[in-house]
């Protein structure tokens, strides 16, 4: 796989450059909350400008119907990147339209501009490789044939889409440092980890971690699952879980994992539940045999945290994807803090896997150097993790 720095060794002044990042924060009102995937893209693209080339970002947000959306507009991710980088960062009102054209034709050696959201165009995400392709030659028809591609969005590789994948075939390709850091960063929790190797799990869903809970549990020391998931964990062991969240096609499944790994696999052992969803419910603190009808567990319990915490500070390496409990409502945010913090405190390799994890550590201002690494992609993560083939990879290594 050829990175960045094999493109910078062969210079890159006056040479347009079309970079994939992954510019995909959230918002409330227009107003950017979580900032950390923008600066996540700056070592590429900082790079990219000292060495005189002509920067074309291109990047999505949100998921709007593949037509224009202004409240899916890069704009206020513009506006950021240009903030960071301390310059105007010019943005155009399409994709490869005439604005796009016009925008990266008055470019520059050493200044970078922005495409709008490339899911505003349908054949984006289109299963159809030919209209994907489509778009691909769009693109290369908007930054010239001799431009050069940089993926550098790791949270959209293991997706097949044109401006991941087919632009790849079209251009010559090179991974930026986001793209390399993280995928060596990964490498080294699938092959000989330091030990004790710990695992921490949360999130909603069991169905959505099923894949990475098998392809790890074989290769970690602990597994400790935490958040909505957990339920169906405990539903397993034949406990009630009230109206907590509750996949019951997935119990059977739990069972199993659990009567196959019954000293690897570490349930909370107490919950905080709540009457209602809401931070201005009525909550109570009772153990995971205990949970009352018609309530809802919303946060492992402090001696869950406790336990947790203890388990993940004596880990040699940490994997951690997803909050212990529901972390944006004050009342349900201890035991991902605690967790947060002991594998932050810890002298571990230590790799938080992206999304709502990732935004746990900042919105709880949790200090992020104690981290050997966040992720900015959490599907691309675990599926890296799962050992599955991610296109966006595999199209630059060919």
């Amino acid at each position: 796989m050829h990175t960045l720095d094999d493109l910078l060794a062969s210079g890159v002044a006056g040479r347009t450059v079309l970079v994939r990042t992954d510019l995909n924060v959230p918002l409330d009102g227009g107003v950017i909350t979580d900032d950390g995937r923008i600066r996540a893209s700056l070592p590429t693209l900082q790079a990219l400008i000292l060495g005189g080339a002509k920067v074309v970002v291109t990047a999505h947000l949100g998921r709007p119907k593949g037509a224009p959306d202004q409240k899916y507009s890069l704009s206020p991710a513009a506006a950021r990147l240009g903030e960071l980088l301390g310059v105007t960062v010019p943005l155009a009102n399409d994709l490869v339209g005439p604005s796009a054209r016009e925008t990266v034709a008055a470019l520059s050696d050493g200044q970078l501009a922005m495409l709008e959201n490339v899911r505003f165009d349908a054949r984006e995400t289109s299963k159809d490789a030919v209209e994907r392709g489509q778009l691909a030659d769009d693109l290369v028809a908007v930054v010239g044939p001799d431009a050069a591609y940089v993926s550098d969005g790791f949270g959209v590789v293991h997706r097949k889409q044109a401006s991941v994948y087919e632009i790849a075939q079209r251009l010559p390709h090179y991974a930026g440092y986001l793209v390399s850091n993280e995928t060596a960063v990964l490498k080294k929790l699938t092959v000989d980890p330091d030990r004790p190797y710990v695992v921490v799990l949360g999130g909603s869903k069991v169905s959505d971690k099923l894949g990475v809970i098998t392809s790890l549990l074989p290769r970690v020391d602990s597994l400790l699952i935490g958040g909505g998931m957990a339920f169906t964990f405990l539903a397993a062991q034949g406990y009630g879980v009230g109206a907590s969240l509750l996949q019951e096609d997935q119990i059977e499944v739990c069972r199993d994992l659990l009567k196959v790994n019954p000293d690897k696999i570490v349930l909370p052992t107490d919950v905080v539940i709540a009457d209602a969803f809401s931070a201005d419910a009525a909550i109570q603190i009772v153990t995971a045999d205990k949970i009352l009808d018609n309530w809802l567990g919303l946060d492992i319990g402090p001696e869950s945290s406790a336990n947790f915490s203890e388990i993940a500070s004596g880990a040699a390496t940490v994997f951690w994807n997803g909050p212990m409990g529901v972390f944006e409502l004050t009342p349900f945010a201890d035991g991902t803090r605690a967790v947060a913090e002991a594998i932050a405190a810890s002298s571990s390799f230590s790799v938080v896997g992206g999304g709502d994890s990732a935004a746990a550590v900042r919105i709880l201002g949790i200090d992020e150097s104690g981290f050997t690494h966040i992720s900015t992609g959490g599907g691309a993560s675990l599926e890296f993790l799962e050992g599955k083939e991610l296109p966006g990879l595999a199209v630059l290594e060919a």
